[in-house]
């Protein structure tokens, strides 16, 4: 019989021992500084690119509501994403950058925490509701935006301890 909680190798950690879904318990584990980032960048057309930059969007401060819709996500990431933990006293901030290369945006958020389980989700679901957020924000303008390369870029602390974007 094959082992619900086995994948090749590694352990499934969030599955019980009938397989069904389940949270993983961290709460006998060492609460330790931890910090994750994450990126992603927004396309569009040229004229939503300048509304962006020169202002003019009816909507108001695309690069501001982004920001704080970031935020906000990052803060409940434990309410969104299924078996995540809520992480109380996490920090999340979001770094907007128009790119005329682009054109559009890019955008990084950092979380950081001091707790029994690590911050990638939130630093994740923070990028990615910004996104949605400057999408939402420019939509009038452009309808063909695409939201690309939504990744970790980095993490540390915990027991699996520092990895970066460029060792995969």
């Amino acid at each position: 019989m094959i082992d619900p909680k086995k994948s090749g190798d590694a352990a499934l950690t969030h599955l019980d021992d009938e397989g069904s879904a389940a949270m993983v318990d961290v709460t006998d584990k060492a609460s330790t500084s931890r910090r994750a980032m994450a990126c992603g960048i927004l396309r569009c057309s040229r004229d939503a690119y300048r509304l962006l930059v020169e202002g003019g969007n009816p909507k108001g401060d695309v690069e501001q509501v982004a920001r704080v819709a970031g935020i906000m996500a990052g803060k409940r990431t434990g309410e969104l994403i299924p078996l995540c933990h809520l992480l109380p006293g996490a920090s999340v901030s979001v770094h907007i950058e128009p790119d005329a290369a682009l054109p559009g945006l890019r955008v990084t958020a950092t979380a950081r925490v001091a707790g029994r389980t690590g911050v990638e989700m939130e630093a994740l679901t923070a990028v990615a509701v910004a996104l949605l957020a400057a999408y939402d924000m420019l939509k009038a303008a452009d309808r063909g935006m695409t939201i690309e390369s939504v990744r970790l870029v980095e993490k540390s602390g915990g027991r699996s301890g520092s990895w970066r974007e460029s060792e995969r």
